[in-house]
């Protein structure tokens, strides 16, 4: 018998051999959800080959309804929630949950028609994947106590459990690329209608009253039609009325796709007269001339580790609530400067 083996097994002993810490180890063995899957599984298996005895719940687990907006799904924005999608899918499939997914039209998620869904699927946990519940809703996921994991979603007041790139800091990042590239009049195109668009704007807002000299303007969108046609129309008119504005950073790649077009329409070179940056680094990004420079945000993970967080709420209806926030990585491209 080994030296591991003469002795009362530790989680101490799996981290040494798994080349982690002792608190990675624990969150394993407690399934907490923020670990990726291949750690998981290394763990796991390091604990299998020494003896440590892995505790697994004899019960299944309960059943999860994930509700999406109809209009995203199959609209623009339908490539940025299939990453979500596939991860939601995959870790339930993984962790054994019984999984549903179905379109609805954003204005029929009431409590009524939520409490139906979930009956007929059979489900107690619900995600909402790219939707805000609404005063109604939430009042009755709070009265009802049904587990809620908010998908690409934050609640401000940390009610709900949610998974969501890191939108400030990855809008501050956005800017704080155009800045350092000599930018001082900086546009910035996005809606106003998520929580999570809202921690964009204050991130961009941010970088922008860190810079001496820097100015902006914020161009709201309504999105009632194409993003990237109406984001066309927004810089083109603000392009006549203030040629001094030299960079925009826009809350998705659609939108910095129109912008790319209206700015080089107006005999502006990109990127030397005028600089973009987008986000969400959507396949679009690299099919423009020149190629988007734009923030990734890893979208699988999100659905994952929504997932992992219901299981979590499942088994401890009491713990507090959590939002798991994603790093939103630079991608380089040919719409700053310094990327070309």
């Amino acid at each position: 018998m080994n030296e591991i083996r003469s002795k009362r097994l530790r989680q101490a002993d799996i981290a040494e051999k798994a080349g982690v810490s002792i608190s990675t180890v624990s969150r394993v063995l407690a399934n907490e959800p923020g670990i990726s899957a291949v750690i998981r599984q290394h763990i796991l298996k390091v604990a299998a080959d020494i003896g440590y005895p892995v505790k697994s719940s004899a019960e299944p687990l309960p059943g999860g309804l994930a509700l999406i907006a109809s209009d995203s799904a199959t609209g623009g924005l339908s490539v940025f929630y299939e990453g979500i999608v596939e991860g939601l899918r995959a870790n339930a499939l993984e962790r054994g949950m019984p999984f549903d997914i179905r379109l609805v039209r954003e204005a029929r998620i009431t409590p009524e028609n939520v409490r139906e869904q979930m009956s007929t699927a059979k489900a107690e946990g619900l995600f909402l994947v790219g939707i805000d519940p609404s005063d109604e809703l939430r009042l009755w996921l709070e009265e009802s106590g049904t587990p809620l994991v908010l998908v690409n979603g934050t609640d401000p007041r940390m009610r709900f459990d949610g998974v969501s790139p890191a939108n400030f800091f990855g809008a501050f990042e956005a800017t704080s690329r155009i800045l350092a590239a000599g930018h001082r009049r900086v546009l910035h195109l996005t809606g106003l209608h998520r929580q999570t668009i809202h921690e964009r704007t204050r991130g961009f807002d941010a970088a922008i009253s860190a810079v001496e000299g820097a100015t902006s303007r914020l161009l709201p969108l309504s999105f009632q039609g194409s993003a990237s046609a109406e984001a066309h129309a927004v810089t083109a008119a603000v392009l006549t009325e203030s040629p001094d504005f030299t960079a925009a950073f826009c809350m998705n790649d659609f939108v910095a796709v129109g912008v790319l077009e209206a700015v080089k329409e107006a005999g502006r070179r990109v990127p030397e007269d005028f600089a973009i940056v987008g986000f969400d680094d959507l396949p679009c990004a690299m099919m423009t001339d020149p190629p988007l420079s734009t923030m990734r945000v890893d979208r699988a993970a999100i659905g994952r580790d929504s997932v992992s967080l219901m299981i979590s709420r499942f088994r401890d209806r009491n713990v507090p609530t959590r939002q798991i926030c994603h790093a939103v990585v630079p991608v380089s491209g040919g719409t700053l400067p310094s990327e070309n």
